[in-house]
């Protein structure tokens, strides 16, 4: 392999990891735009609850990601095969956390363990997302948690995040 064909497998695989970053990072902020540029809008997503189009499974996932007064998610380092200069399989675990209030106060949630099975395409110089199948592989309950005073004992800061906009989140 050539030293231009090896950068050029980098530099994919890189633009690849960072959708990945990138689909984290906008969930969790609820940055709607961001999320949509994560995917191609004919891309064909299957989460078992949701099936069709990312155009229309934008809206949907962000109105249940607003739901969460708290939300977390985690990709692993992902598998990447590229097929050719255009197209990649990619596979990657992900740990994801949600809570809401509860009627005691409190919130409470899940985290849920599972594997989101890709096919990412590149078009003009931007890769995306085209498919992707998640398949949940296990799910925990979360106990109670703090509301968003940080412990005395322990005084890190919670963020509340309700709305697309807060005033830490920086497009990256």
């Amino acid at each position: 392999m050539s030293a231009a064909r090896s950068l050029e497998d980098l530099l994919a695989k890189d633009a690849i990891v960072d959708v990945l970053a990138r689909y984290s990072r906008t969930l969790d902020w609820l940055d709607d735009e961001g999320q949509a540029s994560c995917f191609w809008p004919d891309a064909a997503i299957d989460y078992g609850f949701f099936r069709g189009s990312a155009a229309d499974f934008i809206p949907a996932v962000m109105a249940i990601e607003r739901r969460s007064a708290r939300r977390w998610h985690f990709f692993s380092p992902p598998a990447i095969r590229l097929i050719d200069d255009t197209h990649a399989e990619v596979e990657s675990y992900g740990l994801t956390a949600g809570a809401r209030p509860t009627e005691a106060g409190g919130y409470a949630g899940t985290m849920y363990g599972g594997r989101y099975l890709d096919a990412f395409e590149k078009r003009g110089a931007e890769w995306r997302i085209t498919r992707r199948n998640y398949v949940l592989d296990w799910s925990n309950p979360l106990p109670d948690q703090p509301v968003f005073d940080p412990a005395s004992a322990f005084p890190l800061p919670i963020l509340e995040i309700l709305q697309s906009g807060h005033p830490q989140y920086r497009t990256i």
